[in-house]
């Protein structure tokens, strides 16, 4: 994480936008207005349980409450407090728990007031398949009953490696209003309703989303009344719109060069946020040639990780050492394949190709994505691999990828950080693309099932870990993905935005924008 703020600040003759157009106002709603701008070209969801693109998980942070949450502008699992329930007791086996819910609390709008019917619907909602991308998180739970008004009980079939942190507002966790998801049916996944700070209160396609303060949060109002969350594709625009003072806080380029460059901004904070992301190839091993290890492996060895890390710039990334994110609790340093095109080719004619082959992409023509693909496409291309792209928007993207019809799918994360997180959703065959359990194992990847499902409900925390390990160095010598590199989100913003608390990191992926953060005027 790289941090570095400027003195004074300079005018900008260039006006990328009429801001004007978004309607903000008076002067004086102006001035309380925080203005965010990314990239990309829409949202695809904001209901939380099928938000799974960081720009989506960006603004649900800013809506939504979980039973627990961990401590603002961290996301050590070992930093969890009350959130929505003020206490919990869990039984000696840790497989009941009851949760004490805090008394007062809105849902925003007027749907009334939070009760644990909320809870129950909420965590029943996101253990489900029909209406969760994260639903199977959620496997073990065997019943969500509310005892009272007031009193939420959870009993698991076996215990799992962190139920309070499957409760946090991230995916599964986030606790909607059960009245508002019946009231407003399809349209929930653009105007969501929660308890959290902020509330959308308007949705442009292509263009914003805005966010108003929710007055009756129980922390008490926001200091900041509105944001206005911007869809700007464009980086150049972006950086102008930043520069000329018209945008606050912007989510910039994948690049050590941006990150530098924008550091010498006057009166600007630059800052690198994690939970880490981990980047990887996944390769899709039902689909021909993909079958055979042997070109799997060609691939790994046709692919050179470090001079992404540097094409990337090392301040924002670093090579990836794992299938999971360094630092996840439960990760294991692995030897991946070391880039070695000679061997590669190698691989392939023992493969019976000598000549090559031609493998294809459903890709994103988000630019940091693309970039980064488009150097893997030059890299495997030395070695005989032609790699082709069908390029689609990135709604489409996350929407095709999950249909099962791209024999590479090159994917960034961060989840809950824990290695079981990771090993689930993208590694069990229970979470295989296409199938009744499907996540986002784009690789019909099943060599570790065995160690995984162990993990999950194995009670000594040393022999978990080695099952964790286990699976890592399974899945690596099974060739299912090619991990490339980790990140975090590159950030900048006017010093005029102010925290109550450090930020050395979100799982959210951006600054966590709460009750307690000061724009000045």
């Amino acid at each position: 994480m790289t941090m570095t703020r400027g003195t004074t600040r300079t005018k900008v003759l260039a006006s990328v936008f009429a801001f004007g157009a978004i309607a903000l106002g008076s002067q004086t709603a102006a001035a309380q207005t925080l203005r965010v701008a990314v990239p990309g070209s829409d949202m695809a969801s904001l209901d939380p349980y099928r938000a799974t693109a960081t720009l989506d998980v960006n603004v649900t942070n800013w809506l939504f409450n979980g039973l627990v949450r961990i401590k603002p502008g961290q996301y050590n699992l070992g930093m969890i407090e009350p959130d929505l329930a003020e206490s919990w007791t869990s039984s000696e086996d840790k497989k009941e728990w009851t949760f004490k819910l805090r008394q007062g609390v809105s849902c925003q709008g007027d749907y009334g007031q939070l009760t644990a019917d909320d809870v129950v619907f909420s965590l029943k909602r996101a253990a489900t398949k029909d209406t969760s991308s994260f639903f199977g998180d959620y496997a073990a739970f065997e019943t969500i009953e509310a005892v009272d008004p007031q009193t939420v009980r959870i009993k698991l079939k076996t215990t799992v490696p962190s139920l309070l942190g499957l409760l946090v507002p991230y995916h599964g966790g986030n606790i909607v209003c059960k009245k508002a998801v019946e009231a407003l049916g399809a349209e929930f996944a653009r105007t969501p309703v929660g308890t959290g700070p902020f509330q959308v209160v308007e949705y442009q396609p292509q263009q914003f989303v805005r966010l108003q303060a929710n007055e009756k949060y129980f922390r008490g109002a926001p200091k900041i009344k509105e944001i206005v969350f911007r869809y700007m594709a464009s980086d150049a625009s972006r950086d102008l719109a930043f520069q000329s003072g018209e945008i606050d806080l912007v989510n910039g380029k994948f690049e050590d060069s941006w990150l530098k460059r924008v550091a010498t901004l006057p009166d600007t904070t630059v800052d690198v946020l994690g939970v880490p992301e981990l980047h990887a190839v996944h390769l899709n091993m039902s689909s021909k040639p993909l079958d055979d290890i042997r070109v799997r492996q060609a691939i790994a060895h046709a692919i050179d990780r470090d001079a992404i890390v540097g094409f990337r710039g090392a301040s924002l990334t670093k090579a990836a050492s794992s299938v999971v994110p360094s630092g996840y609790l439960g990760y294991k340093s692995i030897e991946l394949a070391k880039y070695d095109p000679v061997l590669a080719k190698k691989l392939l004619t023992e493969a019976g190709y000598p000549n090559g082959i031609t493998i294809k992409s459903v890709q994103t023509t988000l630019p940091a994505m693309l970039t980064t693909m488009e150097v893997v496409q030059a890299q495997l291309k030395k070695s005989g691999i032609n790699l082709e792209f069908q390029l689609v928007d990135h709604p489409t993207f996350h929407a095709q990828i999950r249909q099962d019809v791209s024999q590479v799918v090159y994917y960034g994360a961060a989840r809950l950080p824990i290695a079981d997180s990771f090993l689930t959703q993208f590694y069990e065959s229970k979470a295989i693309v296409g199938t009744p359990g499907a996540i986002v194992n784009f690789s019909h990847c099943s060599a570790a099932d065995q160690e995984i499902a162990a993990a999950r409900s194995e009670p000594d925390a040393e022999k978990q870990k080695a099952l964790w390990e286990t699976a890592q160095q399974k899945i690596v010598d099974a060739v299912c993905s090619v991990p490339l590199y980790e990140m975090g989100q590159p950030w900048a913003w006017t010093n005029k935005l102010k925290f109550a608390y450090p930020v050395e990191g979100a799982l959210s992926l951006s600054p966590p924008i709460d009750e307690t953060t000061v724009l000045e005027q």
